[in-house]
C-alpha cells in the first residue's frame, strides 16, 4: 500500500541535523529479545489515525497501533512470510476454494469466543460499499464467505485469485467480534474499543495527544511483555527526533530521515535498518495535462538527481532504483524472471539535455505542473523539491503546494484533495510479499490508480499473474507487467527504501522490517536489561 536533483539550498521541511547522511546501513529482521517485562513504553508517530476501524486501516499511523490490538486470520511476519494467525490451517481444496479453520478458545477483548460467524461478520464489512472499505479490492474475486462448521469459513471465489490468500494475512483479514462493531455502530474506530482477539486492547485515546493500549491477559498467545503501550502523535519531524534523544518517547518507525546520523551517534539507543518493501516514487495523478504525455514523463524521470535525493532525502539509507518493486519482493523468481523484470529499464542517471530535448519535443515547454510537499519527513518534501529543481532545469514550470502533515493521507482517499495536483511523492510499502501488490495498482479502476490509467492488454495480464497460483509462472507474469508500467512511467520510481527503527536502551525486541504494519510487534517489546 502507501504513504507518503540538484537540491535547492534553501528546500522546504525541517533543516538538516548536523552529522549528515549514514553510510553503512545493514539490514537485520529484528532486535536483540526483550529479558523481562516492562510496566510501559511509549512510541512516536508521525500522525493520528483518523480511525482504528480495520476496514480503512491502509497508512502507517493506523496500522502501527492495529496491528497489536486487531488480529487476521493469517499473519505475516518479521521475515516477511505468511503464518497462521487467528486461523490455524488455510486449505485450498479447489482452484476457486479457501477454507480456513480457526484456532479454538480464542478470546475477544470483551471475554467471548471468536466464532466462524465473527470472521463472516468482519469480511463482509470489508465489502459493504457504506464502509468505504480500502481493502475492497482485495474481495472482488469473492463470490461467498461462508460458515461451514462451529470453527470453519469457506471463501468461494469467482475465479481463482493468488493474491486472496496472501492479503488475509494484512487488515484486509482482521477478524474482530460482530457484537462488539454492532454496539458500537458508526462510533466504532474512534470511540470505545475495537472488539479484537490482539495482545493489547484500546484503552484511553487523548484527541489529539495519544493513544493508550493495554495489555489483555486472556490472549490466546504469548501474552505482552508490556502492561502498557503509548503511542504519541507528533507530526514535526524534529519533535519527534528530540522527544527520542530526551527520552520523552522511548523508540519509533519511521524515524526523520535528516536524523538518522544523530540518532545513531547519541550514544542513548540503537538505529536499525530493516526491509521496507518500500519504493520512493514521483506519483502521477492526472493525465489530462502534460504528463498525458509519456515524453513529459520520461523527461522528469532523466532529470530527476535520484543520487543526491537518496543522500540528503533519505539520509544516505535508500538505493537509487528504476523499478518501481523492490528487488526482495521477488526473492522466490528464477533468474530468467529478473533479467526479464529489470534489464533495460529507463536509466537512473541525469541526462538534461535529452529530457529538455523531449519536452520541446512534446510542446511542454513553459508549461506550468503542480507538484504537493508536505513537512510530513524529508522524503517527502525533499523530493518535491527535486522534482521542482529538475522541472525548473528543462523548461518546465513546477509549483509546489504545501499539505499539512494530518492532511496528507487525504490525497490517498479524496479525489477533491487531488483536486489540482498533477503528482504527490509517494512511498509504497507492499502489503504482501508480492510485486503483483504494487503493479495491479494501474490496472484499469484500481484503488490508487489516479491518474486513470486504463490499457487492455495490462489488465489482461493482471488478471493471469492473480489467476496464477503457481509463484514461477506468476512471477513470469508480473515481470513483463513491470517492463510495461516502467516503459510507460506511470508513476517515476526514485529509490528503495529500508525501514528504519529506532529504540533507546530501556527497550527491545521489536521487529525492523516492514512487517510492523500487520503483526503484533508491541508484544514483543520488553526490558532491553
Amino acid at each position: 500500500m502507501l504513504t507518503s536533483v540538484s537540491l535547492l539550498a534553501a528546500c522546504s521541511g525541517p533543516p538538516r541535523n548536523e552529522g549528515g547522511a549514514v553510510t553503512d546501513v545493514h539490514l537485520t529482521a529484528s532486535t536483540p529479545p526483550a529479558r523481562g517485562e516492562i510496566d510501559s513504553f511509549s512510541w512516536a508517530v508521525y500522525a493520528e489515525p483518523p480511525t482504528l476501524d480495520y476496514t480503512v486501516a491502509f497508512d502507517y499511523p493506523q496500522n502501527t497501533v492495529l496491528s497489536n490490538v486487531c488480529e487476521s486470520l493469517m499473519r505475516w511476519t518479521p521475515a516477511l512470510t505468511t503464518e497462521p494467525g487467528l486461523a490455524q490451517k488455510a486449505s485450498n481444496p479447489t482452484p476457486t476454494t479457501w477454507v480456513y479453520d480457526l484456532r479454538p478458545g480464542v478470546r475477544f477483548h470483551d471475554g467471548k469466543e471468536m466464532t466462524a460467524d465473527d470472521v463472516v461478520f468482519s469480511l463482509g464489512r470489508q465489502t459493504d460499499p457504506d464502509n468505504a472499505a480500502a481493502w475492497a479490492q482485495v474481495f472482488q474475486n469473492v463470490a461467498s464467505v461462508t460458515k461451514t462448521g462451529p470453527l470453519q469459513v469457506t471463501v468461494e471465489l469467482k475465479k481463482p485469485d493468488s493474491q486472496f490468500p496472501q492479503y488475509m494475512a494484512t487488515a484486509a483479514g482482521v477478524v474482530a467480534s460482530r457484537a462488539g462493531v454492532e454496539a458500537a455502530g458508526k462510533d466504532y474506530g474512534t470511540t470505545g474499543g475495537l472488539a479484537c482477539t490482539g495482545p493489547f486492547t484500546l484503552g484511553t485515546w487523548n484527541k489529539g495527544q495519544s493513544i493508550e493500549l493495554d495489555r489483555f491477559d486472556g490472549y490466546w498467545g504469548t501474552k505482552a511483555k508490556s502492561k502498557k503501550a503509548v503511542f504519541r502523535f507528533m507530526t514535526d519531524p524534529s519533535a519527534r527526533t528530540n522527544a527520542m534523544l530526551s527520552g520523552e518517547v522511548d523508540g519509533g518507525y519511521l524515524i526523520p530521515t535528516e536524523s538518522y546520523a544523530r540518532l545513531r551517534s547519541a550514544g542513548i539507543g540503537a538505529l536499525y535498518f530493516g526491509e521496507g518493501l518500500s519504493t520512493v516514487n514521483v506519483n502521477i495523478t492526472d493525465m489530462k495535462g502534460p504528463l498525458g504525455d509519456v515524453r513529459v514523463r520520461r523527461a522528469l524521470s532523466l532529470a530527476l538527481d535520484r543520487t543526491g535525493f537518496v543522500k540528503a532525502g533519505l539520509g544516505g539509507a535508500g538505493t537509487v532504483t528504476n523499478s518501481l518493486t523492490t528487488r526482495a519482493a521477488w526473492a522466490a523468481a528464477p533468474e530468467r524472471t529478473l533479467k526479464t523484470a529489470f534489464d533495460g529499464l529507463p536509466p537512473t542517471g541525469q541526462d538534461i539535455a535529452k529530457a529538455k530535448a523531449l519536452v520541446e519535443e512534446a510542446g511542454a515547454t513553459g508549461k506550468t505542473l503542480t507538484v504537493a510537499t508536505s513537512s510530513i519527513g524529508q522524503d517527502v518534501s525533499l523530493l518535491a523539491t527535486a522534482v521542482q529543481a529538475a522541472g525548473t532545469q528543462i523548461g518546465l514550470d513546477i509549483r509546489l503546494k504545501t499539505i499539512a502533515p494530518n492532511a496528507f493521507t487525504a490525497l490517498f482517499t479524496d479525489p477533491q484533495a487531488r483536486e489540482g495536483i498533477d503528482m504527490f511523492p509517494l512511498t509504497y510499502y507492499d502489503s504482501i510479499t508480492d510485486p503483483l501488490d504494487l503493479l495491479q495498482n494501474f490496472k484499469t479502476g484500481a484503488y490508487m490508480n489516479f491518474a486513470g490509467h486504463s490499457d487492455a492488454e495490462y489488465d489482461r495480464l493482471v488478471d493471469q499473474a492473480t489467476a496464477a497460483y503457481p509463484t514461477e509462472q506468476r512471477m513470469d507474469i508480473e515481470a513483463k507487467l513491470q517492463r510495461h508500467a516502467a516503459e510507460q512511467l506511470l508513476w517515476i520510481p526514485v529509490a528503495e527504501w529500508p525501514t528504519a527503527l529506532f529504540m533507546n536502551k530501556r527497550i527491545t525486541g521489536a521487529p525492523t522490517t516492514i512487517s510492523y504494519m500487520y503483526h503484533p510487534w508491541a508484544a514483543d517489546v520488553g526490558a532491553a536489561q
